[in-house]
């Protein structure tokens, strides 16, 4: 074969060269601590706006986080005590800036301070040094910004609102001892999770299916707000139930659904909710003093059907505080930052992705025999074959893949320093009630 040359092979040649440079600094975040920063300070200037504008650049670099790596397993503490000696050696150098400025900083922006984004950027490992001190916020700054909102579990929209400001300017001796801190949690958890488990993340607001050391499934979820939280717990998921019935706990009917009927007498038909006495008869809505002292003593049941506060599916899990997984008909959560808002239970997002998943080992449960029994409505418990291991845990910070660190709110308040909150714990907290207290209809 004869040897190329002349200017194909060239540019070949340099644009592999070019991007494997690129990678190596993007994923090397020692390489980016702060002293490396004199280099890049005084390097010569690369221009602004014109030569630094790379349209691919913002789809690529978020996409670098996402991992089908477990949260939990064998490998989580080794990953993890990498990025702690990464922070270590940040925290040595001096850490990061702080970023400020008096304009909302996004793609297109020229300010003094987007110097110092870039130098946050840098040192975090979220943008390689090779691009240059600039004031301009160029595609490279877009894209570093999106990966590092991707790693804090923001919108990636490379918008620099107050949330991912203040985000960034947690100091890195704080993100250091929140590494160190979730360390001894997934050290607990390195063992021998089984061959198949389910794993719900508290702060992430997201529900893993893993299996053979990677992940199946990736899920949004809902879970407790601060004042009525989610349970860590190791437990077995034994039963889904296909549409399910709801059945209001008595605190609710003596609170909420008395009242409601007493202003509107047709709240319970239009919710599809029917009385039903200790003999199993149904009670007519008209027959009942709505307006006596007590309640009355009767069952409040939902039917199943879209509109039922589980919607489709209910998934059980052996545990002590009647809490489960459930699909919702109120999906427009699952496009909110702040998914704490249950009172224990959780919502989980493509609920049927994660049913055909359980019930894969479960003969007679195709996806396709699952949608057939949700389209009849008919209420349909299926045991598990094989009951699968789940467990609920409270990782605020953890790395998955090559030195890419993922940290999110301390929504429970739980790693010991108020700063790490962040947003989520601000609000109007609801006063504590039942686990199903959240899935009153309205």
């Amino acid at each position: 074969m004869s040897k190329k040359t002349g200017p194909d092979f060239i540019s070949r040649r340099a644009l592999l060269r070019s991007a494997v440079s690129a990678g190596a600094a993007a994923l090397a975040a020692p390489a980016l601590a702060q002293n490396a920063m004199d280099d890049v300070i005084s390097a010569p200037r690369r221009g602004t706006w014109d030569d630094q504008f790379d349209a691919r650049t913002a789809s690529r670099t978020a996409v670098y986080v996402t991992s089908n790596n477990p949260v939990l397993g064998p490998q989580g503490p080794a990953n993890i005590q990498q990025a702690i000696m990464d922070y270590q050696q940040i925290v040595a150098n001096g850490g990061w800036p702080e970023v400020n400025s008096g304009q909302r900083l996004r793609l297109g922006v020229v300010d003094p301070s987007v110097q110092q984004l870039r130098q946050r950027l840098m040192i975090s490992g979220d943008l390689p040094r090779e691009v240059g001190m600039s004031s301009a916020f160029d595609s490279y700054v877009d894209g570093a910004v999106k990966r590092f909102q991707a790693r804090h579990g923001l919108p990636a929209d490379g918008v620099m609102g107050e949330y991912t400001i203040k985000a960034m300017n947690i100091a890195a001796n704080v993100r250091l001892r929140q590494l160190e801190t979730n360390l001894v949690r997934l050290q607990s958890m390195s063992g021998d999770l089984g061959p198949r488990y389910v794993m719900v993340n508290i702060p992430a607001a997201y529900i893993e299916a893993v299996e053979n050391s990677r992940v199946a499934l990736r899920t949004a979820a809902v879970v407790g707000r601060i004042d009525r939280p989610t349970h860590t717990i190791n437990s077995k998921i034994y039963e889904v139930i296909l549409n399910p019935y709801w059945t209001a706990p008595r605190s609710i009917v003596e609170k909420d659904i008395v009242p409601l009927m007493r202003k509107d007498p047709t709240y319970l038909a239009r919710n599809n909710i029917r009385l039903i006495d200790g003999r199993g008869n149904e009670v007519s809505p008209e027959s009942i003093d709505w307006h006596a002292p007590k309640a009355p003593n009767l069952m409040f049941r939902q039917d199943p059907g879209k509109i039922n506060a589980m919607s489709s599916t209910k998934i059980n899990f052996h545990n002590p505080n009647n809490e489960y997984m459930h699909d919702t008909p109120q999906q427009g959560l699952f496009n909110k930052l702040m998914r704490f808002e249950s009172s224990g239970c959780m919502r989980v997002q493509n609920v049927r992705d994660l049913t055909t998943w359980l019930l894969r080992d479960t003969p007679g449960w195709s996806r396709q025999e699952i949608e057939r029994v949700i389209a009849a409505r008919q209420n349909t418990p299926i045991k598990l074959a094989q009951e699968v291991p789940v467990y609920i845990v409270y990782i605020t910070a953890w790395s998955a893949k090559d030195r890419v660190v993922q940290f999110r709110d301390d929504i429970y308040q739980m790693d010991g320093n108020q700063e790490l909150a962040l947003q989520t714990t601000t609000g109007i907290e609801r006063p504590a009630g039942s686990p199903d207290e959240d899935l009153l209809p309205q």
